[in-house]
């Protein structure tokens, strides 16, 4: 047995590979990287993919954070720079309601200028005019910085955040967890340690989160894999991580940066990369598909390769709009997409707890 099947074995087993032993699986052929990844995949049904009727809110996309792979972000003050009313987002989060849907991802940039009271009272009115709706939202980055103006700790923040109805919180603003690559492509954006200590500070605050990366720009291979094995190690101590999501980076004209000029990745290495994470990350239970990035199609593929679930509809997404991306995802669009690879399609909610099945 070569080394990629000895290394395959042990995971299969029941082993715990080690960052070494991750590294060198992106040099295995890659459908048999997704075999493997299938034997390991834990799904909610036999022989199902999950997927989750919400919307993305974008409040505003005003940021100094500038990083540089971002193109949504605008300086404050420049011209498009806006920040919704409380009554525009209740008016979004009223359009995802009425079509059943049971959750709400509101993000934005690092604002200078919005005082904690605009994020407080902005969830406080969305748990309340709509009980129903799982409020899933801001980064760790953005509670960062909230925890900084305002001079309130993390544990406090998050203690008046769930008194003020937040549920859980997504995974954004994680890149990838090495110094080394964040001080090129994001230096003003907090450290793989402040992202992972406010992702810990969460959840023993009772907040579940998701996980996510970008890759496929000036990171190494090795360098791929220490960020899953420290989102690893983080959930062995809070298991608070519901799901990982991997997403290719997406490029776009900015001018002369380290990030311009660099080549998209393919789909071999998103596949691989999927199968890798779901080998590497032994406990995570749920793994997302990115679709929204990768395409419909590789999305599809992704659920061969160990994605169990395929995240939610999308009526919007404005931060990758100005890359050229637009969406309008329905419900009907996500169960074609399953049923068309072959599986049965069960709608969840952010819990993981299934609202409806499709046979």
């Amino acid at each position: 047995m070569d080394l990629c099947g000895k290394i395959i074995e042990k995971r299969i087993r029941g082993g715990r590979l080690s960052l070494e032993e991750g590294a060198r699986l992106y040099s295995c052929d890659l459908l048999t990287l997704g075999k493997a990844a299938q034997a390991v995949t834990q799904r909610l049904l036999p022989g199902a993919v999950t997927f989750v009727v919400d919307r993305n809110i974008s409040y505003t996309n005003v940021c100094t954070v500038g990083c540089d792979f971002c193109a949504f972000q605008c300086s404050p003050g420049a011209a498009g720079a806006y920040v919704l009313s409380r009554e525009k987002i209740l008016e979004k989060v009223a359009e995802i309601a009425a079509v059943g849907g049971t959750q709400v991802l509101i993000q934005g940039g690092v604002h200078p200028d919005l005082p904690l009271d605009y994020y407080l009272g902005m969830v406080q009115a969305v748990h309340e005019r709509f009980p129903q709706i799982h409020i899933h939202s801001f980064s760790a980055i953005e509670m960062d910085r909230l925890s900084q103006k305002s001079g309130v700790p993390l544990p406090e923040l998050f203690r008046k955040f769930k008194d003020s109805g937040l549920n859980s919180l997504p995974g954004g603003g994680a890149e990838i967890l090495v110094e080394r690559v964040r001080r090129l492509i994001s230096p003003k954006k907090i450290s793989s340690e402040r992202w992972l200590e406010v992702m810990r500070t969460a959840h023993e605050a009772g907040l579940k989160t998701t996980a996510t990366m970008v890759f496929g720009h000036v990171e190494t291979l090795e360098e791929r894999v220490l960020h899953l094995v420290r989102l690893r190690e983080l959930q062995d101590l809070t298991y608070g991580f519901r799901a990982f999501i991997p997403w290719s980076f997406v490029p776009f004209n900015k001018g002369t940066g380290p990030l311009s000029g660099i080549t998209p990745a393919g789909g071999d290495a998103y596949l691989k990369t999927v199968a890798i994470s779901r080998l590497m990350l032994d406990n995570f239970d749920h793994i997302q598909s990115g679709w929204l990035t990768e395409g419909p199609k590789l999305g599809q593929i992704a659920l061969a390769f160990g994605c169990d679930d395929m995240g939610g509809t999308l009526i919007e997404d404005k931060v990758l709009e100005p890359t050229g991306i637009r969406v309008n995802t329905r419900q009907e669009d996500l169960i074609r997409l399953i049923r068309d690879a072959g599986f049965r399609a069960v709608q969840r909610d952010t819990n993981y707890d299934i609202v409806k099945t499709f046979d």
